[in-house]
């Protein structure tokens, strides 16, 4: 599985997203991998029926309907056939109490994925909150040029991955390349998320194919 973050980059703004997107998908059929676009709450809708990728938002509220405003439902989204949200990225974090609140009341069908910092974060109450996914991006790798934590850090990716059991791990922070990949793969990741490597580029879709062979290469 493939999350690319489209976060507010201009090159994601209006247009830019669609293509972008389009991309995502192209990519996704032609390797047979799941990819989905993670991306702001004012392109989701547009962004879903345009190209048919999987949309999740990049955050979510505590909320699901009612007397609230300028909040995210994870209930309304649903309904508009979003399937999902990152949750406290380091980009976005949420105080530890609001995030076990939207994990508690999340409705079904909706996936939510937690970012950790670090294992110990992961380890001391995000596990125990049982999101669906893991994220794991160490802060100050995210949008690296040139380290990745799968290259600087294995061993962590490894031990958090131990620590998730069957939770699924997904590998963030600097992740750009083939060898990424195949490195987070191998020290028990499920999946990885890229941003700035693949919407900064002046060639995303060979960015991405990079990407999607890496999971052929362990598959």
């Amino acid at each position: 599985m493939i999350l690319v973050n489209f976060k507010i980059y201009s090159e994601t703004f209006g247009d830019g997203a669609i293509k972008l997107a389009k991309i995502v998908k192209d990519i996704g059929d032609k390797y047979k991998i799941r990819t989905i676009v993670t991306t702001s709450a004012l392109d989701a809708l547009r962004i879903s029926r345009e190209t048919g990728v999987e949309v999740w938002l990049q955050n979510v509220d505590q909320y699901s309907d009612g007397k609230h405003s300028g909040f995210i439902s994870p209930k309304q989204a649903l309904a508009l056939d979003i399937k999902g949200s990152l949750l406290n990225h380091s980009e976005h974090s949420v105080p530890k109490g609001t995030v076990l609140k939207i994990i508690k009341n999340n409705p079904p069908g909706f996936t939510l994925c937690c970012c950790v910092k670090s294992p110990s974060q992961a380890e001391k109450w995000v596990i125990k909150a049982k999101p669906d996914y893991v994220l794991f991006e160490p802060p100050e790798l995210i949008a690296s040029e040139n380290e990745s934590v799968a290259t600087k850090n294995p061993q962590s990716i490894q031990k958090l991955a131990t620590l998730c059991q069957d939770l699924p791990l997904i590998v963030g922070a600097g992740v750009k390349n083939r060898e990424d990949v195949e490195i987070s793969l191998k020290m028990g990741a499920k999946a990885v998320m890229l941003s700035s490597a693949f919407v900064l580029s002046d060639d995303p879709r060979a960015v991405l194919s990079g990407i999607a062979s890496g999971f052929n290469a362990i598959i």
